[in-house]
């Protein structure tokens, strides 16, 4: 199989979270071109469940100018490297105040692999203990609920749910349980 071979790269534009770059490449069949993508660090997501609860953060997403319903979830700051389940206990402890007794690997995400090199693990976590946020200034709108399963679904099928990787990781913890969306 013919691969997109990569002839130069630079960097257009760097910050803490993000690196925008600029390839120049040569196509399988080696006519030129050029590919521009976001280079982010991985991000975990986390699903807290209590018992058939689902813990949800709600917050301003700027990009789309609209307050929206997720899963927690991020990534490191200054593009650190952090190990996963590291980071997956970070967000959660950060954005929701949890403890996790356990936390458990569903899988992999790839957040827009077309446009952006980013990749995600979804994680469930569960014998939770209270405790306060430890949010980032970014996320001092945030808040968060509890929902059971049946109030979630009917979120997403009404469009109060949209984000993508809050959905699939959902798929990914029912695909873990064995179980069927209601």
């Amino acid at each position: 199989m013919h691969r997109i071979e990569r002839i130069g790269s630079r960097e257009v534009y760097r910050n803490n979270w993000m690196t925008l770059r600029e390839d120049d490449i040569r196509r399988p069949d080696g006519s030129p071109g050029i590919y521009s993508f976001v280079d982010k660090p991985t991000y975990a997501l986390i699903i807290p469940l209590d018992g058939d609860r689902l813990c949800l953060v709600e917050q301003f997403r700027y990009p789309l100018g609209l307050r929206r319903w997720e899963f927690p979830q991020g990534t490191a700051p200054e593009l650190a490297d952090v190990p996963v389940p590291e980071l997956a206990a970070r967000e959660l402890r950060e954005e929701t105040g949890l403890r996790a007794g356990s936390i458990v690997d569903l899988g992999k995400l790839d957040v827009a692999p077309g446009l952006s090199s980013q990749r995600g693990h979804a994680f469930l976590a569960t014998d939770l203990e209270a405790g306060e946020p430890e949010r980032e200034q970014e996320e001092q709108d945030m808040r968060m609920a509890w929902f059971d399963r049946a109030e979630f679904e009917a979120m997403a099928r009404k469009g109060e749910i949209t984000d993508s990787q809050s959905l699939a990781a959902y798929f990914l913890l029912l695909l873990h349980q064995g179980s069927q969306p209601l």
